[in-house]
């Protein structure tokens, strides 16, 4: 098992003297028991401010480009070929890669230059999970309105919904996943309750990632926090039809 994610915004990083790469692909390696490498996150984006962000490519500081520049004259060309090789090359060498999004697969704006979503689960030929997390609110409106805004051909590729940091009386939930099924014709899979966990955070907005030194006893750490986290989200997800669904 490989995990993939073609384009990655982060300024965290998993860093050798070797190649960079975004720093959750390395953590989700570690869970997937699979060699760290430039193929798990063949694009990684440095934000520098101004619209700007340090490109790099395979692992290897490319140039930085302008936010203009990368989506008009790069993603949808040299972009999109880079993380296709990428793929093909995990694909030929695993049994199953998981692909992980970037935000969200229905910002309309951006959608044609979107390669981090439905495009390469396309490309993939991949089933498709939407995640929702639910703690703050809105998860069933952003579920259909998610279903709504991707085009047809993508709508065909998704499978099923998970709500993820739930917590509360999940039988409060059960109402609602009926009305959403009956909207949207998918079936919710699961619901992962809200957990304390002692991971590396990823970057974004709100949160104030750690710098983490990859020892031996830091991997061990994750590598035991991954363990716990597997247990619960197995015991709340709907093992049997994932396992349909992959086939």
């Amino acid at each position: 098992v490989a995990p993939f994610k073609s384009q990655n915004m982060s300024n965290f990083a998993y860093v050798t003297p070797e190649f960079e790469i975004s720093r959750a692909q390395a953590i989700q390696a570690i869970s997937s028991r699979c060699e760290i490498t430039p193929d798990l996150n063949p694009i990684l984006l440095k934000p520098t401010g101004n619209y700007k962000s340090i490109v790099y490519l395979n692992g290897k500081k490319y140039k930085k480009m302008h936010a203009k520049e990368y989506y008009e004259k790069f993603v949808n060309h040299e972009g999109i070929k880079i993380a296709s090789k990428s793929l093909k090359k995990l694909q030929k060498n695993n049994d199953l890669v998981i692909l992980e999004g970037a935000g969200s697969p229905a910002e309309i704006n951006l959608q044609k230059f979107d390669i981090a979503n439905m495009k390469i689960a396309e490309i993939a030929k991949a089933s498709v999970l939407l995640v929702s997390d639910i703690d703050k609110g809105g998860s069933f409106a952003s579920l259909v309105g998610t279903m709504t805004l991707i085009e047809k051909k993508y709508q065909k590729l998704v499978k099923g919904f998970v709500f993820n940091k739930f917590r509360g009386d999940l039988e409060v939930l059960k109402p609602g996943y009926k009305k959403l099924k009956n909207i949207t014709k998918i079936h919710v899979m699961g619901t992962i309750p809200l957990m304390t966990l002692d991971l590396p955070e990823e970057d974004s907005l709100h949160a104030n990632p750690k710098e983490i030194r990859w020892t031996r006893k830091n991997i061990s750490k994750i590598d035991n926090q991954l363990s716990m986290l597997a247990k619960t989200v197995k015991s709340n997800i709907d093992i049997k039809s994932i396992e349909k669904m992959l086939k």
